[in-house]
């Protein structure tokens, strides 16, 4: 195991910002190829927002809608298990402070705003690779599918952990941010009455709406209106509420969606295979590498305006997410086959 950054007030890195690119990558041309979230490039369609979501603050009967429609979109047995919250970043910190402060571990590597989050709640914080060392903690952090390589923990793994938790007072917190385009058998939304558990889904990456700030807590009865209390009321704007009120309930939209998103995926592996870099694991929204030319490759890219997720303690590994149009997929085709062409000739 290895001791996780020790001030929570530092930043943390994050795919997704063209000011840093630019400041990485002063020269490249523009516009970019971001490829450094996770975030769906084909939005679900935007749509004439009500006047009343700017101008009035939302009625609570709207966000009980939205809630309903979000229990059974993600499996959930009960609207009262549900917490509405302007993405779920914001709960973070919260949620990790169900329990006293403690021990607190995370499977990682994985999304880095966990420990961060665990670290303002006072836990005494460590990473480790090891599934089994999660029971040893009072708090226990898992992302399925874990961003960013896609691996996926078995649901009946996850409630064996999480009833040890819940046994002793602890309290296992499973992000399911990737969920929707992931193996949705082995969710576990479905079963947060047995305690001790907290899922987080987020909205904005499966329907492309990032900038909507929209997520969900899901979890017993109890810990959901604690929650919900703590947030306050109007904590989810009016037009966060009408996106994902249609978005949840639009299910055409969201298997079309998934299909072209499969067949993307494929089609980006393929690419990349072709010029001898392969995938090494993923989801349909993004695609996970670990090569030993990492950094040469996020480096020819980048300065050919195409930015990936790279990271600074594994300079072996990358995420890379899905071109937006088929200029794009033309363009990283021919960045890519340049580089090749220097590879080979080096």
């Amino acid at each position: 195991m290895a001791l996780l950054n020790e001030n929570p007030a530092l930043p943390v890195d994050h795919g997704g910002s063209f000011e840093r690119a630019r400041k990485l990558f002063p020269n490249a041309p523009e516009p970019w190829i971001d490829l450094s979230t996770g975030i769906n490039p084909h939005s679900y369609p935007l749509f004439d927002l009500p006047a009343t979501a700017f101008t009035r603050l939302p009625e609570p009967s709207r966000a009980k809608e939205l809630t309903a429609i979000a229990a059974k979109a993600y499996g959930a047995a009960s609207s009262r298990q549900i917490v509405a919250a302007p993405g779920t970043q914001i709960l973070l910190p919260r949620v990790a402070s169900l329990v006293g402060p403690g021990r607190a571990m995370v499977l990682g590597p994985t999304y880095a705003e966990h420990e961060r989050a665990a670290r303002i709640a006072g836990h005494d914080v460590s990473i480790t690779g090891d599934f089994e060392a999660l029971f040893g903690a009072d708090l226990a952090i898992l992302v399925n599918p874990n961003n960013p390589d896609g691996r996926i923990v078995p649901r009946q793994d996850v409630l064996r952990l999480a009833r040890h938790l819940q046994a002793k007072g602890g309290l296992l917190v499973v992000d399911e941010a990737f969920m929707d385009v992931g193996p949705r058998e082995e969710s576990v939304a479905g079963d947060v009455a047995l305690g001790g558990l907290v899922v987080l889904r987020s909205f904005g990456k499966f329907f492309g709406l990032a900038g909507v700030r929209l997520g969900f807590g899901i979890s017993s009865e109890e810990i959901a209106a604690k929650l919900d209390a703590e947030l306050g009321p109007w904590a989810v704007s009016g037009q966060a509420l009408e996106f994902g009120i249609k978005a949840l309930s639009d299910e055409v939209w969201q298997s079309e969606i998934r299909v072209r998103l499969a067949l993307e995926a494929g089609r980006f592996a393929s690419l990349f295979s072709r010029f001898g870099v392969e995938v090494s694991g993923g989801t349909s929204l993004f695609s996970f590498f670990r090569i030993e030319k990492a950094q040469n490759l996020f480096e020819f890219l980048g300065k050919n305006g195409v930015i990936l997720r790279n990271f600074a303690d594994r300079p072996n590994d990358f995420r890379a997410g899905l071109p937006a149009s088929e200029a794009e997929w033309q363009r990283l085709e021919s960045i890519l086959q340049r580089w090749a062409e220097e590879e080979n000739a080096s």
